[in-house]
């Protein structure tokens, strides 16, 4: 499942309640913020997936501040190991 998952590349959205609630039909929902640096989740699953040489969109990725510690990580470690080649 994961497989066909990344391979069709709808990777769909994302996004975090800033306040518990009830909502309704015909509620307006609002952004309150977006990344800087305009990476989608598009973007990581690219550069996790099938582009793990774009070295400068994972410097981006990297600097994500909501995407989770581990992901941030793996970003690094990538940049990591590029260098030292």
């Amino acid at each position: 499942m994961v497989k066909r998952f990344l391979k069709s590349r709808r990777t769909g959205f994302y996004f975090a309640v800033a306040r518990e609630g009830e909502i309704a039909v015909g509620d307006r929902i609002h952004s309150l913020s977006r990344d800087e640096g305009r990476v989608s989740v598009a973007d990581i699953t690219r550069l996790y997936a099938f582009e793990r040489n774009d070295l400068a969109g994972m410097r981006r990725a990297a600097k994500v501040k909501a995407l989770p510690d581990g992901w941030r990580d793996y970003f690094r470690g990538r940049l990591e190991t590029a260098a030292g080649s």
